[in-house]
């Protein structure tokens, strides 16, 4: 059953990318499957909730789930006596929502889906082990990163040094330490931004000043990953006019000759999610779903929480 309703809807939507993102569920007792104090969006505070991930096709028309996760803290591994009165099975253990995001990838795949690109906000994007898995699926992506990440600008490469001739030739490796991403973006310089806009509001046209850069993302576990070569990989920041720097920043894999609206365009839509999000909860009664693939509580880590799955498009 989910499997036609994926299909149905990913031919009904045409999508320009999927949504991976998170909801929480407030709860007051101990029981349903996976509550915990977590942080939740919807309350914006930590708080007794559940938390569900999902993966969404979008495009700047409408959306719809595809298919749902429910995320399993770990406390829930060692706690036996909850996991027995929810009548949780011992094979499920906790798993990180990145973790989950993939398994769901996967299925839909194996259901015949492929996505034009996976867009993600910074909980998904700033795990580079997360990128990675989705570069060796061969799945474009526009992610969500922090201003810390670490990256080298593209021209930068592994050095070797000459060998002496005894002893082990030595290995290729950078020689210089990495820059930030706010590093690189303040390099450029404001000037280099430019206006975009991106779709168009309830107020009117959405837009802002974007700066796009290629740079070689770089933290320690690329570097070992890569000795050779860093993978190139666009930068793109918002840069709003008159602000010291930029206020938001995403790494994507997509081709060198994407243009810049397009980056922007996939990066800012996002925004579907939220709106599904919230007419999901308010008109179809998202935090009451009783769907579920395993016995006990709300919901368990392999629900695809029905109701949500066959719900309207938000159009």
């Amino acid at each position: 059953m989910r499997e036609r309703l994926a299909v149905r809807r990913e031919s009904e939507i045409e999508p320009r990318a999927w949504i991976i993102d998170d909801t929480g569920f407030p709860k007051a007792g101990r029981y349903s499957v996976g509550v915990a104090r977590q942080y939740s969006g919807t309350l914006g505070k930590v708080a007794g909730c559940q938390v569900g991930v999902s993966v969404s096709a979008a495009s700047e028309a409408a959306s719809c789930p595809l298919t749902w996760r429910l995320f399993l803290p770990a406390a829930w591994d060692e706690d036996a006596p909850r996991r027995a009165k929810a009548h949780l099975p011992a094979a499920e253990r906790h798993r990180e929502k990145w973790r989950l995001a993939l398994e769901m990838l996967d299925e839909l795949r194996g259901w015949g889906l492929s996505p034009p690109a996976v867009v993600a906000d910074a909980g998904y994007g700033e795990v580079s082990a997360f990128r990675a898995a989705l570069e060796e699926r061969e799945l474009a992506y526009v992610v969500e990163v922090k201003a810390a990440e670490s990256a080298y600008g593209q021209d930068v490469l592994a050095e070797r040094p000459a060998w002496r001739g005894a002893g082990r030739p030595p290995a290729s490796r950078y020689r210089r330490p990495p820059a930030s991403l706010r590093a690189l973006a303040l390099a450029a310089g404001s000037a280099a931004a430019s206006a975009v806009a991106w779709r168009e509001g309830s107020r009117g046209t959405m837009g802002a000043r974007f700066l796009a850069l290629c740079v070689r993302p770089a933290n320690v576990g690329l570097r070992r990953a890569h000795p050779e070569a860093l993978p190139l990989a666009w930068l793109l920041c918002q840069w709003p006019e008159g602000a010291a720097e930029p206020v938001e920043y995403w790494l994507a894999n997509l081709p060198a000759e994407t243009t810049l609206e397009d980056l922007v365009r996939l990066a800012k839509l996002r925004w579907r999610i939220e709106q599904d999000y919230r007419e999901l909860k308010d008109a179809l009664g998202l935090e009451h779903c009783e769907g579920r693939s395993l016995r006990g509580g709300s919901t368990t880590s392999r629900s695809s929480l029905w109701r949500t799955v066959s719900s309207p498009c938000s159009g």
